[in-house]
């Protein structure tokens, strides 16, 4: 997975970089055809906001946070774009791939039985 992290009006530091990178492995292992994620941290007065872009199959995924603390917006956002995962992954299951067909749910023709 191909990420970019940017930061406005706040410096990215390798630990900034690396809890990034290790929050964002938990989508990995929920989806793995996640093709690119775009990080943009925040810094506004006393607000942290943390967002994401990624792109997935069908349409972007994209979630916000805004925290007091940059570590616990990125948490959140993280927990945000994991849900998002979870149930774009649910969407795209072939849910009736397990299913039989129908003709072998129906009973026997009575021809079929054999003798009485």
């Amino acid at each position: 997975m191909q990420m970019n992290l940017t930061g406005h009006h706040v410096e990215i530091t390798p630990s900034l970089r690396d809890y990034v990178d290790t929050k964002m492995e938990r989508l990995e292992r929920h989806f793995d055809h996640i093709n690119g994620v775009h990080v943009i941290l925040t810094v506004e007065k006393l607000q942290h906001k943390a967002e994401a872009k990624v792109n997935v199959t069908g349409k972007p995924l994209f979630a916000d946070a805004l925290e007091e603390d940059m570590y616990a917006a990125i948490d959140r956002l993280v927990d945000k774009l994991d849900r998002q995962v979870k149930k774009h992954k649910e969407k795209i299951k072939d849910h009736h791939a397990a299913t039989v067909d129908k003709a072998d749910r129906l009973p026997p023709h009575p021809d079929e039985l054999g003798p009485a």
